[in-house]
């Protein structure tokens, strides 16, 4: 199966992943900028199934990140999801951000049965989720996602950019203090999930905010 995986939640990345290759990594990219999502995405897109000799037709299923994120970087991320998704003809599948971190939480030397997932949030808060690694190949989510302060956070080792940014205030793993969410291991995460015959989420975002755009009310009278 060749999936093509596409993640926005924090920086806008894109992976190719195949139980055929070796690894499951084709091919890849991700920027380090959190606010060019839109510009770059489709683009970056386009030059990795060139480079890779490939091209619609050979994906097997589209995998988007659902966030939690911001709204305008992972809105850019899902409708290209579901924009080559139509016209490709191709099954569609969500998965939360933070699994994708969680996933090298599991594949590293440091890992701890239970642990929190943490990406920034901004307004001082956190994107945050609880897994465990007991008795499962794959991380489990025991709790979230959430959003709140990182002051908050249950007591145990947190990994993601969100811990680095509150290190004073949280266990933070300083190996992940710096990681985001990007499409490679997220792209790996659903594909073991599907290739162990379990069920994916819909592409429906996880914005876990009210947006801050409001409709605009009547016109007071002036007299």
């Amino acid at each position: 199966m060749l999936i093509l995986a596409i993640d926005t939640s924090a920086v806008a990345s894109a992976a190719l992943v195949s139980d055929d290759a070796p690894e499951s990594v084709v091919a890849s990219f991700a920027t380090e900028d959190t606010r060019s999502h839109a510009e770059v995405l489709a683009p970056g897109i386009e030059q990795l199934m060139a480079e890779a000799g490939l091209d619609g037709a050979d994906v097997d299923a589209i995998v988007t990140g659902v966030g939690p994120g911001p709204f305008t970087g992972l809105r850019s991320g899902i409708v290209t999801a579901r924009t080559l998704a139509f016209v490709w003809n191709k099954p569609l599948y969500g998965v939360m951000s933070l699994d994708a971190i969680a996933l090298e939480v599991a594949e590293s030397t440091d890992a701890v049965p239970e642990f929190i997932v943490a990406t920034d949030a901004r307004r001082k808060e956190v994107y945050w989720a609880r897994y465990t690694l007991a008795d499962a190949q794959l991380p489990q989510l025991l709790d979230g996602p959430h959003v709140g302060f990182a002051a908050d956070l249950p007591d145990l080792p947190v990994y993601g950019a969100g811990a680095g940014i509150y290190a004073d205030l949280v266990k933070a793993v300083p190996e992940f203090s710096s990681r985001q969410p990007e499409a490679l291991s997220l792209g790996q995460f659903a594909l073991a999930r599907l290739d162990a015959g379990e069920a994916l989420l819909d592409s429906t975002p996880l914005y876990l905010r009210e947006s801050d755009a409001r409709v605009p009310g009547p016109r007071k009278r002036a007299l």
